[in-house]
């Protein structure tokens, strides 16, 4: 059955963003002149968590911080050097620490860009009680729409943490977790819907996180995380998706939600694309590859376009690669943050040793 809620839509213009600049923990820069496939450059090392990254096609570089992280009075952010960042868009949509509203971003994690100039954000408020999708445009930092997305559709104990966006047709797909479902979102009505009950939204049983020979725990339990990564076909037509603990890559019919069809018929849209490894985040490029971030061996992966899975990067650097995103140069950027370290993982003390970083991968153009 499906589950359709209607939600307001706020659209407000704003002024510039600020150019206040943080200090970030110095990285050396490769800078060869000509790069190789894997050839990894660091992008910044950071003394906070980044959540997920984004870069942009004329080469700038976003991220949110990880809810993790605990507090830092700084949620999303533009990398601004090799050693600089500043809050994005400004300081006023920055939660200052304990300090959380309506007006403000509260605990961000997914990002993405959309093909109008937009940009992007899943806000879990867990302070405030709600999930919230905040879209931004790139330019000018000016506030495009801030959605609500009711208890009903996202339950408080809902993660709702990738997204992506299509803006041509005013269509945004959200992922859940630990109720695994696809949230869309219909722009043009107002309405929300929940589509889940279906196997390849789960867990895959055989999907363990191991990393560097220890079993990952999350919340006193071994990790067990349904759907996670979800892409998007250049053309918006098809959505991509698999689970976190799971080795299968699928693909459905995005027109179908367009077209307010039946749960049962966005069911029988589903096929299985190809493998994939344990992974948190994942990006599908415009001829159909899909890059995933390898959580078991500190890495990413590439799903081509004839259904072929193949290793990019192996490096003891990549300790928990949150997410990937292409720029338009032939770049793979990756949040590389330790998240298994943090105290929701050990069930203790944060493990985690500063600088997490942001990554760069040469892909090709």
């Amino acid at each position: 059955m499906k589950n359709i809620f209607i939600i307001g839509l706020a659209t407000i213009a704003l002024a510039g963003c600020s150019l206040l600049k943080s200090e970030a923990i110095s990285a050396p820069q490769v800078k060869n002149e000509v790069a190789t496939s894997g050839q990894i450059e660091t992008v910044i090392g950071l003394p906070i968590r980044p959540g997920n990254v984004m870069a942009t096609s004329d080469g700038r570089v976003f991220s949110t911080v990880h809810p993790n992280d605990g507090e830092q009075g700084v949620q999303l952010f533009e990398v601004t050097g090799a050693n600089s960042y500043k809050p994005w868009p400004s300081n006023k949509f920055q939660s200052p620490k304990g300090q959380y509203s309506e007006a403000t971003i509260d605990t961000p994690l997914g990002i993405t860009k959309d093909d109008a100039g937009g940009l992007w954000i899943v806000d879990m408020g867990q302070h405030v009680g709600k999930t919230r999708v905040w879209g931004f445009d790139i330019k000018t930092g000016a506030l495009i729409s801030k959605i609500d997305i009711p208890t009903d559709i996202a339950p408080k104990n809902s993660f709702v943490q990738d997204l992506v966006v299509d803006r041509k047709n005013g269509w945004i797909y959200l992922a859940d977790i630990p109720n695994p479902a696809i949230i869309a979102i219909d722009m043009n009505t107002n309405e929300i819907r929940r589509f889940g009950n279906h196997v390849a939204l789960q867990p895959e049983a055989d999907a363990k996180m191991v990393i560097n020979g220890v079993d990952i725990m999350l919340g006193g339990k071994p990790t067990n995380n349904g759907i996670n990564p979800i892409t998007m076909s250049a053309d918006n037509n098809t959505i991509y998706f698999g689970a976190m603990n799971g080795k299968s890559w699928y693909s459905l019919d995005a027109t179908l939600f367009r077209a307010n069809a039946s749960d049962e018929q966005i069911s029988n849209s589903i096929v299985r694309v190809g493998d994939k490894p344990v992974s948190d985040g994942a990006t599908t490029d415009s001829h159909g590859n899909h890059y995933f971030t390898n959580l078991n061996d500190n890495g990413v992966d590439v799903l081509d376009n004839k259904g072929q899975l193949t290793s990019l990067v192996r490096d003891s650097r990549f300790d928990w690669p949150d997410n990937v995103s292409l720029d338009a140069n032939g770049w793979l950027y990756v949040a590389v943050n330790q998240l298994h370290k943090t105290p929701q993982f050990t069930g203790t003390v944060d493990q985690g040793q500063p600088p997490y970083y942001i990554y760069r991968v040469w892909v090709g153009r």
